[in-house]
């Protein structure tokens, strides 16, 4: 069974970082595309980021191209999501995924967590 954990979520002002990170069980970064996305209250759950099993491809929602980059450390099991210029529109909670195919489609991915909280104050 695939477990999956976000920590980092905050309050933060436009303009602040954050760095929400997601832990797995098991060997789950290795097997599987490790994806991020982020739903606001009455909003649709949407594409943020997603790396891929081998670490070398990488996508990002327009959103946040430039200002978001994601990654994995293997031996700790861990994806990281380095949220950079932060802007009230970025308020949502955002949930660690994992999937075969690694796309923007929510229904490409089989496991996710429960969510973090990231609220940008302006």
């Amino acid at each position: 069974q695939v477990l999956l954990g976000e920590l980092g979520g905050g309050l933060v002002q436009a303009g602040a970082s954050l760095s929400p990170s997601c832990a797995a069980s098991g060997r789950t970064v290795s097997r599987y595309a490790m994806g991020w996305f982020c739903q606001a209250p009455g909003k649709e759950r949407e594409f943020v980021a997603v790396i891929h099993r081998s670490g070398d491809t990488t996508d990002f929602a327009d959103s946040v191209k430039g200002r978001f980059t994601i990654s994995k450390d293997s031996a700790k099991n861990t994806v990281y999501l380095e949220m950079n210029s932060l802007k009230p529109e970025d308020t949502a909670v955002y949930y660690c995924a994992a999937g075969i195919y690694g796309d923007r489609s929510v229904i490409s991915y089989e496991y996710w967590g429960h969510g973090t909280q990231v609220t940008v104050s302006s």
